[in-house]
């Protein structure tokens, strides 16, 4: 049994642990809100250029002057996988339920046969595949030093998955990351970038014939570049919003819990305190008796 000053001690121990839990739960907050709003802000334009790049693609269809971009390699056998994740844990199942999903995915690609690469975007999901898939890893982008992301961040690994792509290889690419619902849910999520995949069209007005200039080819060799940066920039916010919501709500309960322990360990420091009491109101009253 624990004594008196063991239990105070720990006490002490766990009220300052809720203290910082509690702080940081509260920058985490304030993170939040930054974060989820430049995730929302981009989903309107991300839509719409996945749009207008539904709309080109299917003018060029399966053609041969189509880029390479779009139309891919003709094979499926090389597969890279392009894992996100935070540069700091304490936010929960965030960065597990990523590598998670990147680990299925390896899995069933190296049951069909296939060859999978892995790289990495930040440290927890490095750290979290390392032991499966170490020998898979072809590269590593560090995350560490940015204060916020931007487009520029996402434009530096486009071109590195780029110059892979142009390099042969690997056929086809795929990214994942967590898509931010609210901050209880981050839902994992992997999306083809290579070769572009565009589901839809021009939904307003389908009906509508454009004539582009230059044509649709030279356009899409434009285009398609920056549509894989852009993905891996949505990625990248989305990924910032579900890191701040699921380390706030990962702190909120680290904080409650402690609140819970610390209840339990002052009624068991009040009963123990109260038995040596009474142990010694014992001992005074049998020596009184003695005497």
């Amino acid at each position: 049994m624990p004594s008196l000053k063991d239990l105070k001690n720990r006490i002490e121990s766990v009220k300052s642990t809720r203290k910082i839990t509690k702080a940081m739960q509260m920058v985490a907050a304030a993170k939040l809100r930054r974060a989820q709003e430049a995730a929302e802000d981009s989903r309107p334009y991300t839509k719409r250029f996945n749009a207008v790049m539904a709309g080109l693609a299917a003018s060029v269809g399966g053609s041969d002057s189509a880029p390479k971009l779009l139309r891919g390699t003709g094979s499926d056998q090389v597969q890279l996988l392009v894992v996100m994740t935070a540069e700091r844990g304490l936010c929960g199942g965030f960065n597990s339920n990523i590598a998670k999903l990147a680990r299925q995915k390896a899995a069933e690609l190296k049951a069909a046969g296939k060859t999978v690469k892995v790289l990495t975007v930040g440290k927890k999901g490095r750290d979290a595949l390392k032991r499966d898939l170490g020998d898979d890893f072809v590269g590593h982008v560090d995350l560490s030093e940015v204060k916020r992301i931007g487009y520029a961040n996402a434009q530096s690994i486009a071109k590195d998955i780029l110059t892979r792509f142009d390099a042969g290889e690997f056929d086809v690419a795929t990214i994942f990351f967590a898509e931010f619902v609210n901050v209880v849910t981050q839902i994992p999520t992997a999306q083809q970038i290579i070769p572009a995949s565009y589901e839809g069209g021009e939904s307003e007005s389908p009906a509508a014939v454009y004539d582009y200039e230059p044509g649709e080819e030279q356009i899409l060799a434009d285009l398609l570049p920056r549509g894989v940066a852009t993905q891996i920039f949505s990625g990248l916010l989305e990924n910032g919003a579900s890191e701040q919501g699921a380390r706030m709500s990962a702190m909120d309960n680290a904080t409650r819990n402690a609140g819970d322990m610390i209840d339990k360990l002052t009624i068991e420091f009040n009963r123990s305190r109260q038995a040596v009491i009474t142990n010694e109101l014992i001992e005074i009253i049998s020596g009184a008796e003695a005497l």
